[in-house]
Order: C-alpha cells, then structure tokens, then sequence
C-alpha cells in the first residue's frame, strides 16, 4: 500500500516528525532481515519512544487499515519482519532500558529494545544468569528474542526464551495496553498469554516491556571438545552423553565445512582431519564441573571419538565457545550468500537425520553446512550460495530446503526449533499442524487483531 501524505502526517504527529522515515534509503534498510531470500519495503519506518506512542500508532494503524510489523535489531532468521504487505515498520530500538535488576527476587524488568547481551551483563554484575544465549546476543533485543522464543547455546540445561518470561507489557493492534504475568514465579490465573505472546512473532501485539526471570550466577564453568570420524557418529555420541548421567550446559555440533570454516576464520586449533565435533560444557561447582566435563569425554571416547580434550583455562574456554558463535560468520566468508535454516528432531534420531541432509544436499548440487544444538536435536543446515542471481542455484537450494523439513518431519521432528515461522518457513507450516489448528491459530488472531494490520501473511494470518 501507499500511505497518503495526510497519513503520514497523522503518523508524524503521533511520534515526531524525526521519528518517521519515508526516504527510499530507510525504506530499503528495512526492507529485510537476515534473511537474504525475502525483501519487501515498507511504506514508513516509525521509531516510537515508549508505551504511549506505541499504542498511538497501533490504534491509528487499525483505524486506518495499515499494516504494522514491529521489529528489533532484525537479526531473525525466518523473515518475521520483512513487511511483506508494506505499511509501517515500528521499530522498538529507542525503548532500550533496563528498568529493574532484582537480586532478592531473580528477576528483571526491561524494555524491548535491550540487547540480550546488556541484560546478560547487567544481571552478571549482580551475581545472577540470563540464561537465554542466542548467537547473535550481541546485537538481538529482548523484545525480539522473546518474539520469536529464541534459544541458544544454554538450551538443553536451561530451556529456550519462553522458560524464562514471567510477564509481559504488550499493546493490542487497537491501541489498548495489557500487562500479562507479573513478578511471581507462580500465578496460574486465568489463560497464560504471557506464554502465548512469547513466539508469536509480532503477529498478536506488540511488546514494550518484559518481567523475566534471573537466575544465580553459577561458581565455574570449563568446555571441552570430542572429535569424530564424522558428523554421524557425533550424533549418536550425543545419546550416549546423556545415558552418562549428565545434562550439559552446552552439547553443540559441527560438521567437517564448518570446523574448515571456522578454523580459516578464527585460528583456534581445531582438528582439520576430523568429519565432525562436539563442543560441550557444563557450570556450577568447579569440582562438579570437573566430574561431569570428565564423564562426557569418556561418553564420547566410548562412542568412537578420535580425541577428546578440554579447555585447561578459562580463556581458552570461551575461545571454544566462540567457535560456535562464529560459524555462521565464517561460513559467510564461502560464499556470496548464506541461508542458514533450522529443523529440530528427536535425539536418538540425530544422526539419521545428519545422513538425510547431506544426501538430500547431494540429490540437489547444492553446498550445505550443518551445526546447531546437538543436546536438543535442534539443527542448522546452512546452504553456501554463491549469489542470489543465480537463480537455478536458488531454486536447487529452496528444493533441498523443502526436502530437509520433509525429512524432519518424517523423523518427528519439526521444521523449527528456535528461529520462527515468518515467512520463510509458512509454506511448510499446514504440514506440521494440520487444517485443524492452523484454523485455530486464525481465530486467536482475529481475537487479538480484528483488523489484521500486525504482521500480516505471518503465522494464523
């Protein structure tokens, strides 16, 4: 759609004049997410200031029929954010306080626009765990973590975003501001739509302040890394990992592209002759760490690795830990482009599922690269292209994609863990849900948003 220069100025009014931006430049810079494959431009990008303007514009936008995406950092992986039917972008960066850190209650309150990193910072400092670890911390928002339910490197100990939200600020599409959930650990009043907003991806309100749940600071942590012959038997070391008694902080995998890759990219050792690793890690007490760090390279020696060792400094620790948060990065410097994807299976069904890729990657000729969260069967087939104008290429990568949550499926899995729907992966969500429920996901949109402007072509919309 195109917004009218009356609308604009209504809008202008609301936040600012400064705070709306309808130059080709900025329409173009918000036109995508970290998704190369997806790009549509807004008609405006509006940079509320707090509650009140937000919900200002979110009732103009309902009166006036004009679709709204809000939007973080737009670091997600699944197009979330992209505008496919234009309108507004409400980009949520200005509400960037951390607002409250409360040692005697593990909790924070916090605006959308706080990186996952400062939180993490911020609660350290008091001697408390945001849990939460996504790999691009650095740069994505609470808000935004929360909207997609992300998880991260912590998961298979510490569970994904949703575990760790007690309440909610949210406005609905027609302007009114609810506060859902609280400070309490325990409140089972009425239906949780704290839990319900947590992954709904902008599609039912949109957050201006999170009550999340803090934890204290484990003693010490150590990392270690298991390799393998190949990425197969890393996968099934997995099982033998767990069966050992010990639920690891950090159960991380990379194939044989990603440890070349990395290695190219950061320097750090790793073994080139290896077809597969696990990093894994655990925190608490540093004799309790030591015992269980011992216990997962034994599970691996028993499983066929090659060579198990860890970290013997905390330095050297998190330069392992950073060779996962760098893959993607490094994979990128392959190629032209990257498309990293997610897909989650049963454990037991890992190694399977390591085999379905790569040969699904070689019926379609294409470069994929494959790592992610080896505790929770959580999978990032990233497919290397050389560019997108290559468009046979394209097609051949979006067929093996398609053949890859096929395959999860199959495996019961999913065809996303951690990274969203968006658009990206709608195409494939009837097949994971059925009629039954996707029409059930409608009629909880329309509840919440009767006009339909938030995010729409995204999830029950």
């Amino acid at each position: 759609m195109t917004l009218s220069v009356p609308l604009l100025a209504e809008l202008r009014g609301i936040v600012g004049a400064p705070r709306v931006h309808d130059a080709d430049g900025d329409l173009v810079a918000y036109s995508r997410d970290a998704t190369p494959l997806f790009t549509h431009a807004p008609d405006a990008v509006v940079f509320p200031a707090d509650t009140a303007e937000v919900a200002a514009v979110l009732a103009w936008a309902t009166r006036h029929r004009v679709p709204v995406v809000p939007r973080g950092a737009g670091s997600n992986l699944c197009a979330a954010t992209v505008p496919l039917r234009g309108g507004v972008v409400l980009v949520l960066t200005r509400l960037d306080r951390i607002l409250e850190v409360s040692a005697d209650e593990l909790l924070a309150r916090v605006q959308p626009g706080v990186t996952a990193a400062a939180l993490a910072d911020a609660a350290a400092a008091r001697g408390l765990l945001w849990a939460p670890d996504p790999g691009s911390r650095t740069v994505a928002t609470v808000g935004g973590t929360i909207a997609t339910c992300a998880g991260g490197l912590r998961g298979l100990k510490y569970g994904v975003t949703r575990n760790h939200v007690l309440g909610l600020e949210a406005v609905l599409p027609t302007g009114e501001v609810i506060r859902t959930g609280g400070r309490l650990w325990k409140d089972v009043a009425g239906y949780d739509l704290t839990r319900l907003l947590t992954g709904s991806e902008g599609t039912l309100a949109v957050l201006t302040e999170a009550t999340v749940a803090l934890l204290p600071a484990p003693e010490s942590g150590n990392t270690g890394v298991a390799y393998f012959r190949t990425l197969a038997d890393a996968g099934a070391a997995v099982a033998a990992v767990i069966r050992a008694g010990v639920l690891p902080a950090t159960l991380e995998f990379l194939d044989r592209a990603c440890i070349d890759a990395v290695e190219d990219f950061a320097h750090l050792g790793l073994r080139a002759d290896a077809g597969g690793l696990l990093l894994f890690g655990d925190d608490g007490p540093p004799d309790l760490v030591a015992r269980h760090l011992d216990r997962i390279g034994t599970a691996c020696v028993d499983a066929g690795a090659i060579e198990v060792t860890t970290a013997r400094a905390v330095a050297q620790a998190e330069a392992l830990l950073a060779a996962r948060r760098c893959t993607l990065p490094a994979l990128s410097r392959r190629g032209g482009v990257t498309i990293l994807e997610d897909a989650t299976v049963p454990r037991p069904r890992i190694a399977d599922m390591v085999d379905r890729i790569e040969a699904i990657a070689a019926r379609h000729d294409v470069r994929i690269a494959t790592f992610g969260h080896a505790g929770d069967g959580n999978l990032h087939p990233t497919c290397v292209l050389d560019s997108t104008e290559d468009t046979d290429e394209v097609r051949r990568a979006e067929a093996a994609f398609a053949d890859i949550f096929a395959a999860a499926l199959d495996l019961g899995g999913t065809i996303t863990g951690e990274h969203g729907v968006g658009a990206a992966k709608l195409p494939f969500l009837g097949a994971r849900l059925g009629a039954d429920h996707l029409a059930l996901l409608r009629r909880i949109k329309a509840a919440f948003d009767p006009a339909g402007i938030l995010n729409p072509g995204k999830l029950g919309s």
